[in-house]
């Protein structure tokens, strides 16, 4: 397979909600590249990147999916991503080591809730981004109602460099407005016939492209300046400030069409060589080098595959050059690892490649204990990359072997699976015993259980989902003294500690803030320390049911200590004593996790879901109808979400559908003490 520069290397991840068409948008793009022949269908469950069983039943992306194609003598390297909320973490570890990525809207729906999700996920990662309204074919679509939705709900610059040719059914092609152009599609054919822009459209092509121009020339000082004295832009001059644009995230350019019918998919991967970043583009953020393949070589693992037959690490490769056969070191670990071979990856296919250089994405078949985030890099230049953050479980269920001679089948099989994925935690329970597994959402661990059941084998019974409940302090206390004083033979142990607690300003988003006001040295500071480091350990079981607690604010305001028995150890002591009385002596708040949760139902059914939530204690804060549908958003507790998705297609005869997105903490009712 071909070597290309790192110039003409493109490393993108689709974005969207669930059901916009980021998988039907992918296997376009497979097609239409060669990199394979026939259309997959995510209705018929034929498509490359949805190759998971449980994928293609559920009809949704669940695992990320990394594929490779040419086009325009450009590689681009691809990962579909999930849309649906209980897996994004998938698309966090994604975006950590992608260069740019393609948004795709409903035309229908605009801006739906998980597309705000990850549009702020790529914004943590400062991931360029092109735009795709999608469906464009769909009655109701309105491209216009869907860029309005882009301005407004996630804070950018739209830029549309496209006009539709025809509407719902009608809908045939696009006007490229950069290049005054019209690309149609005649029904069934799999490239467009390049035409002059239809008379009908010209009036509203002229009107648009000017508006265009007016914007970019506000954004791009270089634009400004051929268009003062000019009066227009150029068709290269306006591509070299949209990708200038697009780069910083000044703006966004959108482009539109409908991937189910193959059209618009040719000029989307235009834009992606046009617009989106080579990783020589990209500035080295913190820990990392520029994209070169002369340099130390440099990786990051971001992804795990531990399957019966062996183990793949995904990486992204940064700098250097790696080649079967290489040994590398895995900083994170300790360890040094030895590269057997290198995959190009085609979803579950695979192309093995003797090298693999800066820029490139594909996996290693090898290292044996390198997890996600783990830097790989050659031995005499070690390294640590960034890794991608982990979110922290919010629900939790207990799981056993139904057969006592499978307990062990069933460690080895857990472990397995949160070292594919770090967002599933195991722990055992100390109290009951009990083996218990938490994740991101209901979905999410019915989806990990039922990887237990078909990939290994096993009988599992499940108990039911927990919720990850925090505790917090209301009203705090002042002046708590506590003295530990421990004289046992030998060395003693003395320290002597007065502490406030108080609650944060944000007690749900803030999780603990340390001071010390002493003076006159009465605690000298790495003692100081050893008192913050001791209350630390006090958070993570609090007074109510053991739970952590967040949202504390803890002074150190007076201290003393012995000339020979005070340690860093006995004050690290006092400290988590001491605020251990003290959250018993304040009053304390249990929090519940909630969740935003979007519903969408017949216009008829309205009545019976609003009524439903109520008895969820939900809380209503948006409803909107249109077109016959009603769309609720709601503010509810994650635990009363459990068995909502079959109580809802039940009052809706099956149309209903809903959205959920992690929205903190909030007071539960009657857990408080004082």
């Amino acid at each position: 397979m071909r070597t290309h520069p790192v110039d003409r290397v493109r490393n993108l991840g689709i974005l969207a909600h669930v059901d916009a068409g980021k998988t039907t948008v992918t296997e376009r793009i497979l097609y239409l590249t060669g990199a394979t022949h026939r259309r997959g269908e995510v209705h018929d469950g034929t498509t490359v990147t949805d190759f998971d069983p449980q994928e293609r039943d559920r009809g949704i992306t669940i695992f990320a999916a990394a594929v490779s194609c040419d086009w325009a003598g450009h590689r681009v390297n691809l990962i579909d991503t999930p849309g649906h909320v209980d897996f994004s973490d998938e698309v966090e570890r994604s975006l950590r080591v992608l260069d740019g990525a393609v948004a795709v809207f409903d035309a229908v729906a605009g801006v739906e809730p998980q597309s705000e999700t990850v549009w702020r996920q790529a914004d943590r990662h400062g991931v360029p981004r092109i735009a795709f309204v999608n469906k464009l074919d769909r009655a109701g679509a309105d491209l216009d109602g869907a860029v309005e939705s882009i301005r407004t709900r996630l804070g950018t610059v739209p830029l549309p460099v496209q006009l539709p040719v025809g509407r719902e059914d009608g809908f045939t092609g696009v006007v490229d407005l950069v290049r005054m152009r019209a690309y149609v599609w005649a029904d069934g054919a799999d490239t467009y016939t390049d035409l002059p822009v239809p008379d009908d459209l010209g009036d509203e092509a002229r009107r648009r492209r000017r508006h265009l121009e007016e914007t970019v020339a506000e954004l791009h000082p270089g634009a400004l300046e051929e268009f003062c004295g000019e009066d227009a832009l150029s068709a290269d001059t306006l591509t070299g400030a949209l990708r200038d644009l697009t780069l910083t995230g000044e703006a966004v350019v959108v482009l539109c069409g409908s991937a189910y019918r193959n059209r618009g998919v040719e000029p989307l991967l235009d834009a992606v060589v046009a617009y989106l970043p080579a990783p020589s583009d990209m500035p080295p953020v913190r820990g990392e080098v520029p994209a070169d393949p002369e340099a130390p070589f440099t990786a990051l693992a971001f992804k795990v595959n531990a399957t019966a037959t062996g183990r793949m690490t995904y990486v992204r490769v940064y700098a250097g050059t790696i080649g079967k056969g290489d040994t590398v070191l895995d900083t994170v670990g300790g360890r040094t690892e030895r590269i057997a071979r290198i995959l190009r990856v085609q979803a579950d296919r695979a192309t093995e490649v003797d090298t693999a250089r800066a820029g490139d994405i594909v996996a290693v078949v090898g290292p044996k204990g390198a997890r996600a985030g783990a830097t790989l890099c050659a031995r005499d230049a070690p390294i640590v990359l960034e890794p991608p953050t982990t979110a922290d479980p919010v629900v939790s269920v207990a799981v056993e072997a139904r057969r006592s001679t499978d307990t062990g089948r069933l460690a080895t099989a857990l472990a397995r699976l949160s070292e594919e994925d770090p967002s599933l935690v195991v722990r055992s329970d100390p109290e009951t015993g009990q083996t218990v597994l938490s994740g991101l959402g209901e979905l999410h661990l019915e989806v990990a259980v039922e990887k237990l059941r078909r990939d290994r084998g096993l009988e599992v019974a499940v108990g039911r989902p927990q919720v990850a409940y925090r505790e917090t302090v209301a009203k705090g206390v002042t002046g708590l003294l506590h003295r530990h004083v421990k004289q046992d033979g030998g060395a003693g142990q003395f320290a002597h500690v007065v502490i406030d607690v108080e609650p944060l300003a944000d007690a749900q988003d803030a999780e603990f803030a340390f001071a010390s006001t002493v003076t006159g040295g009465r605690v000298p500071q790495e003692y100081v320390r050893a008192v913050e480091a001791g209350c630390r350990d006090a958070l993570l079981e609090g007074p109510l049911g053991g739970h952590p607690v967040t949202g504390v604010r803890v002074t150190l305001t007076d201290g003393a200590t012995h000339p020979k028995d005070s340690s860093e150890m006995a004050f690290r002591t006092a400290g988590r004593f001491a605020l251990r009385e003290a959250l018993r002596a304040s009053v304390m708040t249990l929090l519940e996790p909630v969740a935003d949760v979007t519903v969408t139902v017949p216009a008829e059914s309205v009545g019976s879901v609003l009524g439903d939530l109520a008895a969820r204690r939900g809380r209503v804060s948006d409803q909107t109808t249109r077109g016959g549908t009603a769309v609720v958003a709601a503010t509810v507790p994650l635990a009363e979400l459990f068995g909502y998705a079959s109580r809802l297609r039940g009052r809706t005869q099956g149309r209903g559908t809903f959205t959920t997105r992690p929205a903190g903490y909030a007071p539960a009712p009657g857990g408080r003490t004082g």
